[in-house]
């Protein structure tokens, strides 16, 4: 199959060389960093650079992009896909891409799939990019609901090529409000914790669990605060809701009630359980 891979960051890139090493695909790839097209070159995680040219040739076309740049890159190309192509992004967000993106697929006959890749690390670039990334990773993916069985198995296949472990399906709408819990409201507590002045102090005064809670907190703020603003109405309620809860413990502690702070601590225990 031929596979467009439109920006070689870290997940394009990954999914390059990825795909490349299955020896099923022959890869195109496009990016506006020439060295990055350059260097996915050298290391053959790409066969040659997606042009005007080749990119209506193309059997899939997967966009690593920002959300808003990949709607642009949709609209810019879509009546030059090959007819029957399978489209799909990688971004963060879903409703913002897919609505648009939806409504070119149908017009110009190509089919278009939502999709986030739950993989990646506090890295970016193609220099950090591994064929490995996304070894037994989770992908969503949130197709129409009259999208044809066949066209989702094909997707299912190039997804499995580049090591894909599991698919879950759900909807644009679902998608962000539960991304806004498990990944943006994490990002942004983790970007908020270290701002105290004693997180200058904690070296030997660590372990842990300054380590999990601060993996996150080093960003790429120019792409992370196009998802928050993407995705604000569910992020904001999450974000509400933590200092609703936040207050409660610090209440407690200034009213030194006991009994209220160990069954707040009681509460936090049983809802890990049942997130299990």
């Amino acid at each position: 199959m031929k596979i467009g891979i439109a920006g070689l960051g870290l997940i394009g890139g990954s999914l390059a060389r990825a795909l490349s090493e299955s020896g099923k695909h022959e890869v195109f790839g496009l990016d506006r960093n020439r060295s990055s097209l350059l260097a996915a070159k050298m290391v053959e995680a790409i066969n040659d650079e997606l042009t005007d040219e080749n990119i209506g040739q193309c059997d899939m076309i997967l966009i690593a992009l920002y959300p808003q740049a990949t709607v642009e890159f949709v609209e810019k190309y879509a009546d030059k896909f090959k007819k029957g192509a399978i489209v799909a992004d990688c971004g963060g967000v879903k409703r913002l891409i897919c609505a648009p993106c939806e409504k070119l697929a149908e017009e110009n006959g190509f089919t278009f799939i939502g999709a986030h890749p739950m993989a990646g690390t506090q890295f970016s670039g193609f220099g950090h990019t591994r064929a490995n990334l996304f070894k037994n990773a989770t992908m969503i993916i949130t197709p129409k609901d009259n999208t044809d069985i066949r066209i989702l198995q094909k997707f299912r296949d190039v997804l499995t090529d580049a090591g894909f472990g599991e698919i879950n399906f759900t909807s644009p709408e679902e998608h962000d409000r539960v991304i806004a819990f498990t990944s943006q409201l994490p990002h942004i507590i983790s970007n908020a914790y270290v701002k105290s002045h004693t997180a200058v102090k904690q070296k030997g005064f660590s372990a842990g669990s300054y380590r999990d809670l601060t993996r996150v907190s080093k960003l790429n703020e120019t792409m992370w605060s196009e998802l928050f603003f993407e995705n604000k109405d569910n992020l904001c309620a999450e974000i509400d809701f933590l200092v609703e809860r936040l207050s409660e413990y610090s209440t407690a502690l200034k009213n030194d009630d006991k009994e209220g702070l160990v069954e707040l601590l009681r509460e936090g225990t049983d809802s890990k359980k049942q997130a299990k």
